[in-house]
């Protein structure tokens, strides 16, 4: 397997830095203040065609594959992980379900508008009560001649009040089971759809998260994606991808922790000489190059599996489940190397490690990996 990058994650890693340098580097910090959600900036990155980064482009999407996929979130993230995380929620739930999963006439609908930022997308599968007991959803869609009516709500959701359009997975059959769920897409103002209250958040405060929620809201069968109780097998397969999209989220905080860790420890000086020289600073800068590369490794190993079309339930849930990890050892690193500097808004190690929590728990949590992985390996 060849890693080394190619000419195509060159060109995207340029652009996206120099986007992230011009763009979020000056703001982030207000915006994370404020819990502020830059929704300007997203058609900006529809502009640079990092909101159909896998679209195809007969669809208005860059037509590109995971490993570029990967990389834009990783340059995103370096700098912001709630600019990385937006932007990859947006690709792989929202727009990937429906260019997996829908037809032709709702891709021609939804993926050009969905691609070129026009659209903001979200994605609802998890509830109040339901996190990763997913298959226990209390949201129900009851058939009413051509149309279902929806009722219920969902919890966490990116972009719940700003997305313009959202694919939900609601239960069409009884509790429980697989084959009765089924996926949504429903397009914002329709009566009876609505945004809840923004989360107030400890860290991807720039990332809007809030809840969904269903009154009466009536919506064609057409909205359908796929046949009625097939909603629940496309979301995890939809979650097999998006779990890459989360590695390479924390990668790129990972990244972003040890590079900034790194330049402060050559440059801050104590008892004469630059920290870094000290064997207590080396050995943690150690632990984090370290950990960043084998994360990338684990991260690419499955990008790439997912480009060549072969199963990777297990290297995809590895890659999220390490990544994550180690991104928030690396935040904590960067705190102690900051010293009482890192515990301070002035200097982004503390930024890196609230953001970086989230990937142990978003798109299903560290346990919820192991337990993707044992499953897999016993069944190998």
């Amino acid at each position: 397997m060849d890693f080394a990058q190619t000419e195509n994650q060159k060109m995207i890693a340029d652009m996206v830095s120099e986007f992230a340098r011009r763009r979020i580097q000056p703001n982030l910090m207000e915006w994370d203040e404020a819990q502020h959600f830059p929704v300007d900036l997203f058609r900006e990155l529809g502009e640079l065609g990092l909101m159909g980064v896998l679209v195809p482009e007969e669809y208005g999407g860059s037509g590109f594959g995971y490993l570029e996929y990967m990389t834009a979130i990783v340059e995103l993230s370096k700098v912001c992980g709630s600019i990385g995380l937006s932007m990859a929620a947006h690709n792989s739930l929202c727009t990937g379900h429906i260019l997996a999963f829908g037809n032709d006439d709702q891709k021609k609908k939804y993926l050009p508008k969905l691609a070129t930022g026009e659209f903001l997308g979200a994605w609802g599968l998890t509830e109040t009560a339901t996190g990763s007991d997913a298959g226990g959803m209390l949201t129900t869609a009851k058939r009413d001649g051509e149309y279902y009516v929806i009722n219920g709500s969902k919890n966490f959701i990116t972009h719940a009040i700003s997305g313009d359009v959202a694919v939900v997975i609601v239960r069409t059959g009884e509790k429980g089971d697989s084959h009765g769920m089924s996926a949504f897409i429903i397009e914002k103002g329709t009566p009876g759809f609505s945004g809840g209250k923004k989360e107030n958040k400890l860290g991807m405060r720039a990332s809007e998260t809030a809840c969904l929620f269903f009154d009466n809201c009536r919506v064609h069968e057409s909205q359908m994606l796929g046949k009625e109780g097939e909603g629940f097998i496309q979301a995890m397969k939809v979650l097999d991808g998006g779990r890459i999209s989360i590695a390479s989220l924390a990668l790129g905080i990972a990244k972003g922790a040890y590079e900034s860790a790194l330049k402060y420890a050559q440059e801050r000086e104590q008892f004469g000489k630059p920290i870094a020289e000290f064997q207590a600073i080396g050995f943690k800068l150690a632990d984090m190059a370290t950990k960043v590369e084998c994360a990338e490794l684990l991260t690419t190993q499955a990008a790439v599996m997912k480009n060549e079309g072969k199963p990777m339930t297990k290297e995809s849930a590895m890659a999220k489940y390490y990544t994550s990890e180690i991104a928030v050892q690396n935040g904590n690193d960067a705190v102690q190397i900051f010293g009482g500097y890192g515990y301070t808004k002035d200097f982004p190690a503390e930024k890196f490690y609230r953001d970086a929590k989230l990937c142990t728990i978003g798109e299903g949590t560290s346990e919820i990996q192991k337990l993707v992985i044992s499953r897999q390996i016993l069944k190998d």
